[in-house]
């Protein structure tokens, strides 16, 4: 066995339960000699206060590992009260007979056993009852922790299942459009490979991270709205502008992206001559809000996009903000008789 081996073994045993219990019986044990202030001699006094901590290990471990699972754990309190009460009082005269056989050469001291077997008793019945409150809270504590893993692990569940939707989904349109250009023998095919491949190597090895660096985001933003640019032409009116500073802020990656197809898809319909889109991004120390304001086509056209689309981006995005940042986002999503506004506002951690 070498050394690494050695270290892990004493690793294991010093996190066991076996060891905590038997480190905590130990250190009473000491603390009762400790505290006792008899002139005795110190064998004595270790032997007695051995069979006091025996009568306590019995009583905490007969009402944890029995009384408690029989009784108080299937709602059945008041039997279980007795059956705790019962039990210690059954035990305590044996407890009480034992200390006598030790103080039997002394008269005095067996005479004062007897007159205090009482207090011994209620020392025994408060060991068992601080036990039942040490199973309960630890039962409770452990209970928390299993909760909170289980709600931890299904949030990373879900999270992925809804980013593995707006991935395809946003590529979905975007190939769309790059396939009408390559059918026009456009120019502007290589320049939309180019940045639609940047956009790809984002969201394939940065984006699979919680958070991400909000400097990152802006840049896929930025590539986001050049590509549709690309694509537009001149036909449409697009302005991005960003104040503020990026400092070192993190975020949740592509939660913008959602809101920005939207306003492309519902916003720049081809059948309409002319449209805008204008998102205003405001970034402050601890703080982030994004504004969104596009051109609103005629009934008819806009719902027939919306059939085609379905919505899943935008439903899924509404999801991941409900879980990533409850209480300290807020989402007003507004009609207007010419334009549609999305208002997002998002306190980073």
């Amino acid at each position: 066995m070498n050394l690494a081996d050695f270290k892990n073994i004493n690793k294991d045993l010093i996190k066991s339960k076996g060891f905590l219990h038997f480190s905590f019986w130990l250190l009473l044990y000491f603390f009762l000699i400790l505290i006792d202030e008899d002139n005795y001699p110190m064998w004595f006094v270790m032997i007695r206060h051995l069979i006091d901590l025996i009568f306590y290990i019995v009583i905490v471990y007969i009402n944890i590992l029995y009384l408690i699972p029989a009784f108080l754990q299937k709602k059945r309190p008041f039997i279980y009260l007795i059956s705790l009460i019962l039990f210690v009082f059954l035990l305590s005269p044996i407890h009480v007979f034992s200390l006598l056989m030790i103080f039997k050469s002394s008269p005095e001291d067996s005479e004062y056993i007897l007159n205090n077997k009482e207090i011994i008793s209620l020392i025994n019945l408060f060991v068992g009852f601080a036990s039942t409150v040490y199973k309960i809270l630890t039962d409770w504590l452990i209970h928390q922790n299993e909760k909170m893993a289980l709600e931890s692990q299904n949030l990373q569940s879900e999270l992925k299942f809804l980013k593995s939707q707006i991935n395809p989904h946003f590529f979905f349109n975007t190939l769309n459009n790059l396939y009408a250009l390559t059918l026009k023998k456009s120019d502007l095919a290589p320049e939309i490979v180019l940045r639609l491949s940047e956009m790809m190597r984002y969201m394939l090895y940065e984006s699979n991270e919680k958070m991400v660096s909000l400097e990152k985001e802006v840049n896929y933003i930025k590539n986001y709205l050049e590509l549709e640019k690309l694509r537009q032409g001149d036909r449409f009116e697009i302005n991005f502008i960003i104040t503020g500073e990026i400092a070192d802020q993190k975020i949740a990656p592509l939660v913008f992206i959602p809101f920005l197809e939207n306003s492309f898809k519902h916003g720049l319909d081809n059948q309409i001559k002319s449209g805008f889109v204008n998102i205003d991004l405001k970034l402050l120390e601890d703080s982030i809000e994004l504004i969104i304001e596009n051109s609103n086509p005629t009934k008819v056209q806009l719902k027939k996009k919306m059939k085609k689309s379905g919505g899943i981006g935008l439903e899924n995005v509404k999801r991941r903000l409900k879980l990533i940042y409850p209480n300290k986002h807020k989402l007003e999503i507004v009609e207007k008789p010419h334009a549609f506004r999305v208002f997002l506002y998002i306190k980073l951690n």
